[in-house]
């Protein structure tokens, strides 16, 4: 049996990832990778990085294929493109980038930190009417919230 840590160590093996401030320097460069978004969509309309697109891990594997209720064609069509794959904390992204590599995706990363870190390195997000949101509200959104209960034993 693994354990969810050794999972990401074995992502972090196959999987790419870039940094918040590597990132930014790439949009603010005129770089424009595809930001895959794979929260949940009501984590993605609280707020994401603009231009993104939300994919939820869920539905990944048929987004990313031809002939499903779910199928992105933008998505389909970036097999060859640069992909930043991300999530609230950066886990969901690495899980998110190998099942991409695994289908073909050839310059998938993910975004390490995810928007935690993004959100630290102090850089913009919007909420889905693509408002600013403000920064310590975007803290407390992406704290953590784990019970006593959740620590278990």
């Amino acid at each position: 049996m693994k354990r969810y840590s050794e999972l990401l160590d074995e992502c972090r093996k196959t999987v790419k990832e870039i940094f918040p401030w590597d990132l930014a320097s790439k949009i603010e460069s005129g770089e424009k990778p595809l930001i895959l978004d794979v929260r949940e969509p009501h984590e993605f309309a609280a707020m994401r990085i603009n231009g993104s697109i939300c994919v939820p891990r869920g539905v990944l594997e048929t987004a990313c294929e031809w002939g499903f209720d779910d199928t992105i064609p933008a998505l389909v069509r970036a097999r060859e493109e640069e992909i930043i794959v991300v999530c609230r904390s950066g886990n969901r992204s690495l899980f998110a980038a190998q099942t991409m590599q695994q289908m073909g995706y050839k310059h998938v990363l993910s975004l390490q930190t995810g928007l935690r870190g993004w959100n630290d390195y102090e850089q913009p997000l919007e909420d889905d009417a693509g408002n600013a949101v403000d920064e310590d509200f975007a803290d407390d959104f992406f704290a953590s919230k784990v019970s006593k209960e959740q620590l278990g034993p």
